[in-house]
């Protein structure tokens, strides 16, 4: 059996014949697979896509099927609720999102045609059913339609674009919609006329010694087949959170927390990029979070780390402000509540009360801090929340209140006990079209990109919000899918 890996490319003058002949293989039967299909197939280009899974999902099946959409002056489901949602308004906060990296031209695209968007996903079959559900919430378990996914309303992000809710969540009752989000998509590629084989998985690409990209090794049914692409290869295989080595490389605190999200997320797609070339940008950024609300009354609480010490405004959205816990010195970070705001976490996160006492010094005292470290930091705030401010980390005054009503509890977050669940944000550099990148910003010719696989819309764990990997993979998929049909044989 000849040694195929994906870190190394089959060369062209070593296939001696063609087992299966398409103008665009897709690698990966997520959303990004999907919708890169759906349009590959629709601009008229023959299309097989591949999944090393028994069926269609990826990681978009275990998400709530929430898809980050405005601008255009609003979604109709934003006007219904009294939302109007410019489209520069979209653009700056997609901007903040991506950090001080972000891709411009990405987000640019994506504002100015999200509307278009939400339309298209309306005409596939995605049934909205068009209400708002406001307040702090993770997914909505009711078949509402649109929440607040993000830190819109949180400083920074609310100092340049106006705040408005975004997310759209697939009509579902319950957690877990995106499984009923890739159904109605597998039901539009095989109408499409897509090729889809499942259960067979891709173990390297096909180039030319200029690595050129003609196609790609895959196994099927133990045998491995010579597949020609004649147009182009599409890499939506997802990211590298289930790699526990590639994690290791890269993102190392990752490997605190035990509960990755993802299904093949194996870092194939991003090192069969890599064989050819291609250059991977910010693979050390993640999002990671503990759902620490629902009950939002806990968003009045302040967060600290082993020091006593506070180290951000608790009103962003729930990643945000974990991921920023999780980067703490030390493995412990503490929601600190008093009688007034006092709720348990959701049992999946695994947060216990650490430490309560009728005074917080008696809270300090257990917690085994320093004698006036906490303490300080409790009095500092109080003394602003009563002035309705916070001087030091700008959190909104909706959710400043002194803690002062006893008795006390501090809530602990744990790396590697608590619920942090991760998945990675780095991949392939890859052009607005999809185009992968190669070290010196060429576009490799024949190989595109799309999803987890590669950098998009969300790279900067301290600005992710939700719907906004669905929103990249979906939107960019299509992307992709279209330039590859376009590309000449």
């Amino acid at each position: 059996m000849a040694d195929y890996h994906v870190s190394k490319p089959h060369r062209m003058a070593r296939v001696g014949h063609w087992d299966i002949e398409t103008d665009v293989a897709v690698i990966g039967f997520g959303a990004a697979g999907a919708c890169a299909s759906l349009e590959a197939a629709r601009s008229g280009a023959s299309v097989v896509l591949f999944e090393a899974g028994a069926g269609s999902g990826g990681a978009s099946a275990l998400s709530g099927g929430e898809i980050y959409l405005g601008g255009g002056g609003g979604t109709p489901v934003q006007k219904a609720a009294g939302f109007e949602d410019s489209t520069e308004d979209l653009y700056q906060y997609l901007m903040m999102m991506g950090g001080p990296d972000a891709d411009a031209a990405k987000v640019r695209r994506y504002a100015d045609n999200s509307l278009a968007h939400y339309e298209w996903l309306v005409a596939q079959g995605i049934p909205y059913k068009g209400t708002y559900l406001p307040g702090k919430l993770v997914e909505p378990e009711t078949d509402d339609t649109l929440i607040l996914c993000g830190s819109e309303y949180a400083w920074p992000f609310n100092t340049r674009a106006k705040p408005v809710p975004r997310g759209h969540v697939i009509q579902f009752k319950g957690w877990g919609g995106g499984r009923l989000m890739m159904d109605i998509f597998e039901q539009r590629v095989r109408e499409a006329g897509v090729d889809v084989r499942c259960s067979s998985r891709v173990l390297c690409l096909i180039a030319d010694d200029d690595n050129t990209v003609h196609g790609l090794v895959v196994r099927i049914d133990g045998v491995e087949r010579f597949v020609r692409a004649r147009k182009g290869v599409i890499l939506c295989a997802g990211g590298f959170v289930m790699n526990r080595d590639m994690v290791r490389r890269h993102a190392p605190l990752l490997l605190r927390s035990e509960d990755p999200i993802g299904a093949t997320d194996d870092g194939s797609g991003i090192l069969m990029g890599t064989s050819v070339g291609a250059d991977t940008i910010h693979m050390d950024e993640y999002f990671c979070s503990v759902p620490w609300y629902p009950p939002e009354s806990l968003v009045k609480g302040i967060f600290v780390n082993e020091q006593g010490q506070r180290f951000i405004n608790e009103d962003g959205y729930h990643g945000r402000v974990m991921n920023m816990a999780f980067r703490q010195p030390g493995s412990k970070v503490y929601l600190l509540a008093d009688n007034a705001i006092f709720g348990r976490p959701m049992e999946i996160c695994r947060a216990d009360v650490a430490a309560a006492g009728d005074t917080w010094a008696e809270v300090e005292q257990e917690l085994g801090m320093g004698a006036g470290s906490l303490t300080a930091t409790v009095d500092v705030y109080n003394r602003h929340a009563a002035e309705g401010c916070d001087p030091l980390f700008h959190k909104e005054a909706e959710w400043l209140k002194p803690l002062t009503e006893g008795p006390f509890a501090a809530i602990e977050f744990r790396a590697g006990y608590s619920f942090y669940a991760h998945f990675t944000l780095g991949g392939l550099n890859t052009l607005p079209s999809g185009e992968v990148l190669d070290r010196i910003g060429q576009p490799i010719a024949g190989l595109y990109a799309a999803g987890r696989t590669t950098c998009g819309l969300p790279r900067w764990g301290l600005g992710y919000s939700s719907g906004t990997s669905l929103a990249d993979c979906t939107f960019f998929g299509r992307q992709a899918g279209a330039s590859a049909a376009k590309r000449q044989a």
